[in-house]
């Protein structure tokens, strides 16, 4: 899924962009709140990790000002203030979740499915499509008793495929939440890795999962 850091320490927004990636979530970032209102107004995101302290539009007012515009995008908000009215402040702005800083890593993760799940009314860690299931927290894929072993680009794509299943999925809303800001939109990368999920997913199987609607894009469903 695609995430927009804001956040205007450079280390913490590297550290951060380099670990979500490693997760397989596709990753832009803005220093400041004007930008990071620009890219969230005009990209659609599946998540925002928002720094209270910002330059020139602080967090609270950035956050509070989407709500006003009705942007619903799922907000976890950091901050290095311990403050309970600094906590309440972001939440009344509309942010989802509330972080301290320091915090580590692994919890913003587990923070982020939790949102992730109440976006798409997820129960679980695991999305399922007949007998093909994949767990969010590890990334174990697995087709009936056999398990898949996938690139992290690879469980990407997949994951946005099997969160709308029986949904056509244009190359733009591919791009959109699977690859980042940086994506080059003249290759054919989408048809290459939707073939290599193909050969790993529906090789073996007479019941094929993953189909091609020509001139509008592709489908996961059971």
């Amino acid at each position: 899924m695609r995430i927009l850091i804001i956040e205007d320490e450079e280390k913490i927004s590297e550290f951060l962009r380099d670990g979500l990636q490693e997760e397989g979530f596709a990753v832009d970032q803005a220093a400041d709140g004007e930008e990071g209102y620009f890219l969230a107004t005009t990209n659609e995101y599946d998540l925002v990790i928002l720094d209270l302290m910002i330059p020139k539009i602080d967090g609270v007012t950035l956050c509070r000002r989407w709500r006003d515009e009705g942007l619903r995008v799922p907000v976890i908000m950091l901050t290095a203030k311990m403050g309970v009215k600094n906590k309440v402040a972001g939440l009344d702005a509309g942010a989802d979740d509330y972080l301290t800083k320091p915090f580590a890593f692994e919890e913003l993760l587990a923070r982020i499915r939790a949102q992730l799940r109440k976006k798409d009314n997820l129960v679980t860690n695991t999305l399922t499509v007949g007998d093909l299931s994949l767990d969010l927290q590890t990334h174990a894929v697995r087709r009936a008793d056999t398990e898949i072993l996938l690139t992290t680009r690879e469980i990407a794509l997949l994951e946005y495929l099997m969160r709308n299943p029986g949904r056509v999925l244009s190359r733009s809303m591919i791009i959109e939440h699977v690859w980042d800001i940086n994506y080059k939109t003249d290759t054919n990368v989408i048809d290459v890795f939707i073939n290599h999920l193909r050969r790993k997913i529906d090789r073996d199987h007479s019941r094929k999962l993953i189909s091609t609607l020509h001139g509008r894009g592709y489908m996961i469903r059971a």
